[in-house]
């Protein structure tokens, strides 16, 4: 889970990933929530009930469409910025500001705010962030210069942030058995399909619409006036509730399972790497393969991408964690090449290719790694390690991706991508190989210690 980082003069989009990532962007797990004595229980749910509630799977389905909506709503500007290139006479590297705007405020909020939901529950933080996302979408309406544009995706990166670590935490709230890994899957799937319906919907209103510059943010009105009174009326998990706490938190990752975190590490840096890349380079790539200024073509690469993540995901979530990472990674470095052989052979069809396989590895590989790390975090530790985690992963989708827009204009779009997408290819071919070395057949055949290696995970 941005902005376009580096578009041509055809470029009709840009990345827009958020709070997650694509293909299992699952953001900040919160603590485990502590039981209230049964007074104070009594007390607030006599509380609860005095109000309408939705039904359990209703408030489940409510948070996972928070999550898809908000990477939704992350990439709807995309296909806007050509327009507003042309009309307000901003360079690419203006675009890439505004682009580190949106990934310095979701990541502002991932460290300074994502155990607030526990603090104050997890509705107040809901409804303010799904307010705030409104207001701007409503920004972006009336933008009428390049400063309203930074103002507007700064305050969406904030509310993003605050709204998928939120809508995250209270995925495995309300799942009927706290089901770490169906929810990790619900909540990869919607951020993927969110990704990619975003930039399709988004591209065709722009593409179709008779006011393009206004029916993508009206739509997003409406999405998120509905998801407000949804949270409005959901049920309130969090039972022990205390007032609000801005506390910074420091990443941290104990010294038994950071082998797993390295190699969930390498996982969110190949994956989220390509999707920074592809978001960013991507569509301008893509119209001059095709040789056309429809922002519909331009953006069938990243929708390919996205889905297909989420469909990757969907089919192989119950292959092992370290099988998933291994060749989920292996599939990413081969579609990441393919796109590359797209770029310097000039071949459309290599670039869908490229763009579906890649996908299909983006998903499976982030979600494997990330599920042998979930697996093996102390409960004590979880929020520490995910703030880590996602710092990483944020890092790792904001950097190619401004670097990508600062060298783009001297290195030429082609060869920026040959360049910045054969690292990527190096970086996922090294978890593969990483993921399949320490596979769990060849870690019990190691002679066992009086102390558990940096390579073996104590459980």
């Amino acid at each position: 889970m941005p902005d376009q980082a580096a578009p041509s003069a055809s470029t009709a989009g840009g990345p827009q990933l958020a709070g997650a990532g694509p293909a299992g962007l699952s953001v900040l797990p919160s603590r485990q929530v502590t039981r209230t004595s049964e007074t104070a229980r009594r007390t607030l749910s006599g509380q609860e009930a005095s109000r309408k509630q939705l039904p359990p799977r209703a408030a489940y389905a409510l948070a996972a469409s928070v999550i898809g909506l908000g990477l939704f709503a992350s990439v709807t500007p995309s296909p806007l910025y050509h327009s507003y290139s042309v009309l307000w006479h901003f360079s690419p590297l203006t675009l890439t500001l505004i682009f580190a705007t949106y990934a310095f405020g979701v990541l502002t909020t991932l460290l300074l705010a994502g155990r607030v939901s526990d603090q104050v529950g997890r509705r107040p933080v809901l409804l303010a962030a799904l307010g705030a996302l409104m207001g701007s979408a409503l920004l972006f309406l009336v933008a009428s210069a390049t400063a309203w544009l930074f103002v507007a995706r700064a305050l969406q990166g904030l509310a993003t942030g605050a709204a998928l670590s939120t809508a995250s935490a209270a995925l495995l709230d309300l799942h009927p058995r706290r089901d770490a890994a169906r929810v990790g899957l619900t909540n990869g799937v919607a951020s993927a399909c969110g990704l990619g319906l975003g930039f399709l919907i988004s591209s065709a209103l722009v593409q179709l619409g008779s006011a393009p510059r206004v029916l993508p943010y009206v739509v997003l009105l409406v999405l998120f006036a509905a998801a407000f009174a949804g949270a409005y009326w959901m049920p309130e998990p969090v039972l022990d509730r205390s007032s609000f706490r801005l506390t910074p938190q420091r990443p941290s990752v104990p010294a038994g399972i950071r082998h797993p975190f390295l190699l969930a590490s390498l996982a969110v840096i190949a994956s989220w790497s390509l999707g920074g890349l592809f978001f960013s380079l991507g569509p301008g790539l893509s119209a001059q393969l095709f040789r056309s200024s429809s922002v519909l073509v331009a953006g069938i690469g990243a929708v390919a991408l996205a889905l297909a993540g989420a469909l990757s995901q969907m089919i192989f979530h119950r292959t092992a964690p370290w099988i998933g990472a291994a060749a989920g990674s292996a599939a990413l470095a081969a579609g990441t090449m393919l796109i590359v052989a797209a770029a310097v052979t000039g071949s459309g069809a290599a670039y869908l290719a490229g763009s579906v396989v890649g996908g299909a590895g983006f998903g499976v590989a982030f979600l494997g790694g990330l599920r042998q790390l979930v697996a093996v975090i102390p409960g004590q530790h979880r929020a520490a390690v995910m703030s880590a985690f996602y710092v990483v992963a944020y890092a790792s989708l904001s950097l190619p991706a401004v670097l990508a827009g600062l060298v783009v204009t001297h290195l030429g779009l082609r060869v920026t991508f040959e360049t910045f997408g054969s690292i990527v290819a190096v970086v996922a071919l090294a978890m593969a190989i990483e993921a399949w070395r320490t596979r769990p057949g060849r870690r019990s055949a190691q002679p066992e210690s009086g102390q558990p290696s940096d390579h073996c995970v104590s459980r």
